[in-house]
């Protein structure tokens, strides 16, 4: 199976989203609102996201699903583009402001098979917490 770095990113959001057995309409928005705004998205087609996320589904189904997924996404994305998928990764898990803690287990994996070194996936998390930050 192959896909493209931008359906490598939906990949990273609905495996974060789906990590805690429910999807969140934050989350499904969120991810909606990350493709639509973010400029490593430019050219991907908004009509495409439902079939990509039903694949990125589908694959998550087989056995051995999650490793599946997480193998695809580390020879897919490339180097300049991980520390964008930690971060997208991050705004999900960060849009219903209560990270669980498969959440957090799944950031921990791809911290690790993307290489994100621990600075950098601190501000990251940093910069998400305080854009959902509420008053």
């Amino acid at each position: 199976m192959s896909i493209t770095p931008q359906e490598a990113l939906v990949y990273i959001m609905v495996v974060v989203s789906a990590s805690d057995s429910k999807m969140s309409d934050e989350e499904l928005g969120r991810i909606g609102s990350v493709v639509r705004n973010m400029p490593v998205f430019s050219g991907f087609s908004q009509e495409a996201l439902p079939f990509v996320c039903g694949q990125c589904a589908d694959v998550l189904d087989d056995d051995n699903g999650m490793m599946k997924i997480l193998d695809l996404i580390e020879d897919t994305i490339p180097s300049k583009l991980r520390d964008t998928a930690y971060a997208v990764a991050v705004e999900v898990a960060a849009a219903d402001l209560n990270i669980q803690p498969e959440e957090i287990r799944i950031l921990e994996l791809l911290r690790n098979r993307l290489k994100i070194d621990k600075l950098t996936s601190a501000a990251i998390e940093l910069a998400a917490q305080a854009r959902h930050r509420v008053a």
